[in-house]
């Protein structure tokens, strides 16, 4: 029994609903191996007793074998409130409010290239149409978007007196992105701990000011940066973006299941590229038909929105101007954004 050997055989452990493993989320604290028992040090935050629960129980299956039996395995959990949690109402895991900050939406997808930044994007600039204030932050520090999408990749953000980021304001929305401090050639080369440290700086060393609601654009997946977001913001909800493919389901389905894991409650779906309209009328269901619908009815929570594959909107996505900003009678895209924006009734919470 190696050490090497039993951290191979943790990091077959996964973090209840991630993708990642303790292994390289930190969790492990110390190995030590006397006589026949191996005794293993973790170190969890979370005030959700499930969580610690599965990881002793998945360690014993990982470690039993190798140790000759489970009387020789010893798990040590060491559980600690995330920050902020002892100081929210209810001591929910992982939840702090951000000053000024009413609410704060998680858009996520379970897989890359489904649109989900586009949707963020149009769904802030519909809730802003509602008269709320409303930020927008991009959490994908590996693939940020969010300052093409508001026509504002030539501006670098200042910081203030007490040396908060101030965000970069674009059609009345306040944003924050990794796409304001590089240039557009630039790539983010950083491991876990340091995106980690660049995410909650986003999050909380921005002067986001009063806003009625923050949108958080997330990296597509279920892991380090999605583990940090729900440890260290209160998340009031969650929009799951996906394509009607069976591809884009299943791993929209790991993103619903990672968030009920760290009880975010999930608001609905939004089903992108639902179908490709001819100008002759005709619907072209190029990546499947209603698969985000059938998700949805089988989550029972609301299709938020069935948005199609449309020109328009990728011409003025890539101008900087959000096809929501139309009226819902110029567009039926952007209406089905603005439909979007109001079934999350947020503008009366």
């Amino acid at each position: 029994m190696t050490e090497d050997a039993i951290r191979s055989a943790l990091a077959s452990v996964k973090y209840p609903g991630f993708s990642r493993d303790i292994i390289s989320f930190g969790l492990v604290q110390g190995v030590n191996v006397e006589g026949s028992v191996l005794t293993v040090s973790l170190r969890v935050q979370t005030r959700d007793p499930k969580i610690p629960e599965q990881i002793f129980k998945d360690c014993h299956a990982a470690l039993d074998d190798l140790a000759g039996g489970a009387s020789n395995v010893k798990i040590d959990i060491d559980i600690q409130d995330p920050p902020g949690a002892a100081n929210t109402p209810g001591g929910v895991a992982g939840k702090q409010s951000l000053p000024g900050v009413k609410k704060i939406i998680a858009v996520a997808s379970g897989k890359g290239g489904v649109g989900k930044s586009t949707v963020a994007a149009n769904l802030a600039v519909a809730l802003s149409q509602q008269g709320l204030k409303v930020g927008l932050c991009d959490c994908d520090l590996y693939g940020p978007s969010v300052a093409l999408l508001f026509g504002a990749g030539d501006q670098q953000p200042n910081a203030d007196e007490k040396e908060n980021i101030i965000p970069i304001e674009a059609h009345g929305i306040k944003l924050m992105s990794m796409g304001f401090l590089l240039g557009d050639g630039s790539p983010v080369i950083v491991r876990g701990p340091l995106a980690n440290r660049y995410t909650q700086q986003f999050l909380k060393q921005v002067a986001w000011g009063e806003l009625d609601v923050l949108i958080l654009d997330l990296p597509p997946g279920t892991g380090d940066i999605q583990l940090t977001i729900v440890q260290t913001v209160a998340l009031d909800g969650t929009v799951i973006v996906t394509t009607p493919q069976e591809m884009a389901l299943i791993d929209a389905r790991k993103a619903v299941t990672m968030f009920a894991k760290v009880n975010v409650p999930l608001l609905g779906i939004i089903e992108n590229m639902a179908w490709f309209e001819c100008e002759h009328g005709t619907k072209y269901h190029l990546f499947g038909k209603d698969g985000g619908k059938r998700e949805a009815e089988r989550l029972q929570v609301p299709l938020l929105a069935q948005i199609p594959l449309d020109p328009f909107t990728r011409e003025s996505c890539d101008n900087g101007n959000p096809v929501a900003l139309l009226r819902p009678s110029q567009s039926p895209v952007s209406a089905a954004f603005h439909s979007a924006a109001e079934q999350l009734d947020l503008a009366k919470s």
